[in-house]
């Protein structure tokens, strides 16, 4: 008898999670009988929704980028905000991701060695780590526990979920299709015919994007970094008609950037055009040193005598010009433009907050209304008030004021590396045309949002931020690409 209850025991972790299962569901079904409560076997059918999503958790992530174009802002409590269905299915695939890699047959193994030591994989850890330490100098520590915990269910599904699933060029860019399709599918049922009443004027894009999209920046910002996407989809296109279809895409897609008058996108167009080349010519060393001294030279030149007061704006003439893009352009050189001026409104504030705590700053998260008391009167303009809670419409001063130089050093490294990584990637996969137009789209996607970084804290939104992880993940996945040619061919 020892012997056959010997042969029945569970000897591995799968046969352990259906035994508990079995036990569960007769337990349940045993009280729900007894008790007529038919809610009790409830939990045994979440066991069952758990083993599904686990074995098809694939179809959650790409159920996230075909909502993400969709995806709006909903209240919570304690003044918290989700993004439904982005959040929830980022939740799900955080819990699903490293169940999959734990109890998954082979999963950890689809990670090789040096993917998981890769600086585009540690670096974003390391920012986590350096955010969750800095929670102890926090101003307000809920908020910063909030951002860290937003961080994580970002990294996982983003960045280890992208490694699980794609494992070859064209499940990149199915990836890819559904974040591009669903855009050109959001904008030609809801975005234009709500526009185009309005003769798609300047006045109206806030609204006609609403409630997808917060304002039209955030709409500029994702159309501008999927347009690379759109024509690598369009340039890897097997049939005549898959490529026409794409380009049409892409088509939409600038029709809408051009139309969100957003200035900050516009120029991103170009910036990526003119990277091309300093990515075809290997001149990324080059970039970044001289934008480190760039940058430098130019805080070094508004610290000394308090030179930048002298950008101070005239209160009565910095305005909104409503309906008016012309006047809002010319609005723009005169240093007479709002938002332009409002901006270095909250860049003069910050830097007070860097100089007042560089090592750790305010915390993570905590820009608002911390900011408010390192303002300086003679900056302030019209809309100083900030009643929508925004931050300092620069990432990169962001991350100073609340994570000090450590914070702001990692992230220095993580976009110097993923710039030199794309060079490297780039000039290597001559031999495969497949894996170069895959690095040239995603190049070209961060390349637009770390311009847009400069001006905009958008690497926070789930529609942006995204993206930027996913790049960085194909970029380790396309290093795997190519050492297994090369190791095939020795």
């Amino acid at each position: 008898m020892r012997q056959l209850l010997l042969r029945f025991r569970p000897t591995d972790v799968l046969q352990w999670v259906f035994l508990g299962f079995l036990a569960l569901l007769l337990l349940g079904g045993a009280l729900a009988g007894l008790l007529n409560q038919p809610a009790l076997l409830l939990p045994a059918l979440a066991v069952i929704a758990v083993v599904i999503v686990l074995a098809e958790w694939r179809w959650l992530y790409y159920g996230l980028f075909l909502t993400l174009p969709f995806t709006f802002e909903i209240p919570l409590l304690g003044g918290f905000q989700m993004d439904v269905a982005s959040e929830p299915f980022m939740l799900a695939l955080t819990a699903c991701v490293p169940l999959v890699l734990l109890l998954g047959p082979g999963q950890l193994r689809q990670l090789r060695p040096r993917e998981w030591r890769h600086p585009l994989l540690l670096l974003p850890l390391l920012l986590i780590i350096w955010a969750a330490f800095d929670i102890t100098f926090s101003v307000d520590k809920l908020k910063s526990v909030k951002y860290v915990a937003a961080k994580i269910w970002y990294f996982v599904p983003f960045m280890l979920g992208t490694l699980l699933l794609v494992r070859r060029p064209a499940d990149f860019w199915r990836v890819a299709t559904c974040y591009v399709g669903a855009a050109t599918v959001q904008m030609l049922f809801w975005v234009i015919p709500r526009h185009a009443p309005h003769g798609f004027s300047f006045g109206a894009v806030n609204g006609a994007v609403l409630p997808f999209f917060r304002n039209h920046v955030i709409y500029a910002a994702m159309l501008s970094q999927l347009l690379p996407l759109a024509l690598g989809l369009a340039s890897q296109a097997a049939k005549r008609w898959q490529r026409q279809a794409w380009y049409w895409a892409a088509g939409i897609l600038f029709f809408g950037l051009l139309t969100s008058y957003t200035r900050a996108s516009w120029l991103a167009i170009p910036v990526a055009g003119i990277y091309y080349f300093v990515l075809r010519w290997r001149l990324t060393w080059l970039l970044l040193v001289g934008f480190a001294v760039g940058i430098l030279g130019t805080a070094v030149f508004f610290v000394q005598e308090d030179n930048f007061m002298r950008f101070a704006p005239d209160y009565e003439k910095t305005i909104w010009h409503g309906d008016d893009f012309g006047a809002h352009l010319a609005s723009t050189y005169k240093f007479q433009d709002v938002s332009g001026m409002e901006r270095v409104y909250r860049w003069v504030a910050a830097a007070q907050m860097i100089a007042d705590k560089p090592l750790t700053g305010s915390g993570p998260s905590t820009f608002y209304p911390e900011y408010k008391r390192h303002t300086i009167t003679g900056f302030r303009t019209y809309v100083s008030d900030n009643p929508e809670h925004s931050t300092t419409h620069n990432y990169f001063l962001l991350i100073l004021a609340e994570q000090g130089v450590p914070g702001f050093v990692l992230f220095c490294l993580l976009l110097s590396a993923a710039l030199l990584t794309v060079e490297r990637l780039y000039h290597r996969s001559t031999a495969r045309p497949d894996v170069q137009r895959i690095v040239l789209a995603v190049a070209l996607s961060l390349v637009i949002i770390i311009f847009h970084l400069f001006l905009n804290e958008l690497i926070e939104v789930d529609k942006v931020g995204s993206v930027f992880l996913v790049g960085l993940a194909v970029l380790i996945r396309a290093g795997s690409w190519l050492e297994e040619d090369e190791l095939v061919k020795e």
